[in-house]
């Protein structure tokens, strides 16, 4: 199989397990069986991809754009999201900023137990980590402020 064709197959898998597998099959309208032989790296499976549609479902149901990501690195680009990624527009104080920090926090945990789970973190695993990383510091940061004031 191909570099990129692994690449993909890779990503396509993480997509799928952040989704989870029954979620997936509902939002793409594919069986498990099917959805496994798009990430499969068998060699019957090595010519077998996601459809954009399917992708493009279980991305919007997803933490983290997997395959359009991968897609965008393998043409040299990078995608520009918002990096809060907050579960909604509301400021609820410092209660909803805590448990949206904690909600981030573990799916940075999840993401990063996926990329360990080969044993090898590899060098786009751990851009992604680092940039959550640092996204969620300064989150951290901005709570911190957003405290300063109000007890000010």
């Amino acid at each position: 199989m191909s570099v990129v064709g692994s690449y993909l197959k890779k990503h396509t898998e993480a997509l799928v397990k952040d989704v989870g597998i029954e979620a997936a099959c509902e939002l793409s309208g594919k069986s498990k069986a099917t959805l496994g032989r798009y990430y499969s790296s068998h060699d019957e499976h090595q010519d077998r991809f996601m459809p954009i549609d399917a992708v493009a479902a279980l991305e919007e149901a997803a933490s983290y754009p997997h395959v359009t990501s991968a897609l965008a690195e393998l043409k040299g680009s990078t995608l520009n999201h918002d990096q809060r990624r907050r579960n909604s527009d509301d400021t609820g104080g410092v209660n909803a900023d805590v448990i949206a920090l904690s909600q981030r926090f573990a799916v940075l945990m999840a993401e990063y137990g996926q990329s360990i789970e080969d044993g090898i973190i590899t060098v786009t695993e751990a851009k992604r980590l680092l940039r959550e990383t640092v996204a969620l510091q300064q989150v951290l940061v901005d709570m911190k402020l957003h405290l300063e004031e109000e007890t000010v």
